[in-house]
């Protein structure tokens, strides 16, 4: 693939997580979250888009969103298990986008808040229709979903690189 390939980049922060006395990481889905999983991963199937990888947290409810997502989607992509997502900053998620293969033209990272919302803010130099309005009036609640295009190489992932193509909340906000 060449380097003006067009590119999508999906972000998924995972669905509702309850709040057991376990660590951060171990944190399972609360029951809004199991339903809303699933939603999400409809949702992820109506963009019609064909997911080259999906790079997924390890922590639990992360693992536990994809796990209910993916059975919605009609084809599964290949996923990888990033311990670096847990907790990441913006900039430590552009340095794992830009280690991206390009190989790869659609990728889906299911991650945490604050990073998928900064990330999907940080990338979005355009939007369209009113996506980033509705996004940043939202703050990107749990099971949200961000749809960014972009073209060139995964190396070049930086600000402003992507035009916002679709938002999505369970709750429709």
């Amino acid at each position: 693939m060449s380097a003006d390939t067009p590119r999508r980049i999906a972000l998924l922060r995972h669905a509702k997580a309850d709040w057991p006395e376990v660590s951060d990481h171990d944190r399972p889905l609360a029951e809004r979250g199991r339903k809303d999983a699933p939603a999400v991963g409809l949702k992820l199937a109506e963009t019609g888009i064909v997911f080259d990888l999906a790079l997924c947290s390890t922590a639990a409810r992360t693992r536990e969103t994809w796990k209910l997502a993916v059975q919605e989607m009609p084809h599964r992509p290949k996923t990888h298990y990033e311990e670096r997502l847990y907790d990441a900053s913006l900039g430590e998620l552009i340095a794992l986008l830009n280690e991206t293969s390009d190989e790869v033209s659609d990728l889906l990272v299911i991650g945490h808040n604050p990073g998928m919302h900064a990330l999907a803010d940080a990338l979005s130099g355009r939007a369209e229709g009113d996506t980033l309005t509705r996004m940043s009036r939202t703050g990107f609640p749990t099971a949200a979903l961000a749809v960014v295009s972009f073209t060139g190489s995964w190396k070049s992932v930086e600000h402003n690189v992507g035009t916002l193509l679709d938002y999505w909340t369970p709750k429709g906000l």
